[in-house]
């Protein structure tokens, strides 16, 4: 069952619920009454490892275990930015 955060307008508390994806979001604090807000997360769900991108997940059947169709791990997609006046006209993120 997933967790929920939750902020109280009025006591300022942030508390966990556990809920059903299908039951109503709380809408009192049940310390002081307030009116309570759901906050947004970050999730704990990750995807790590080589295995999930190369078991089906990307491109047809004939690409899968191809050392050149899998991304580098630590070759970064575009260059980090340098900054500096004019330097945006040249990125390639830019593009």
């Amino acid at each position: 069952m997933p967790v929920y955060e939750y902020e109280c307008a009025g006591c300022d508390k942030i508390f966990e619920v556990q809920q059903r994806i299908a039951d109503e979001p709380i809408r009192i604090c049940p310390q002081c009454g307030g009116e309570v807000r759901k906050l947004i997360s970050m999730s704990s769900f990750q995807l790590k490892g080589s295995g999930w991108y190369t078991d089906g997940y990307c491109g047809s059947s004939k690409d899968k275990g191809d050392a050149a169709s899998v991304p580098a791990k630590d070759t970064p997609a575009t260059p980090p930015c340098q900054g500096g006046a004019g330097s945006c006209t040249q990125c390639p993120a830019a593009n």
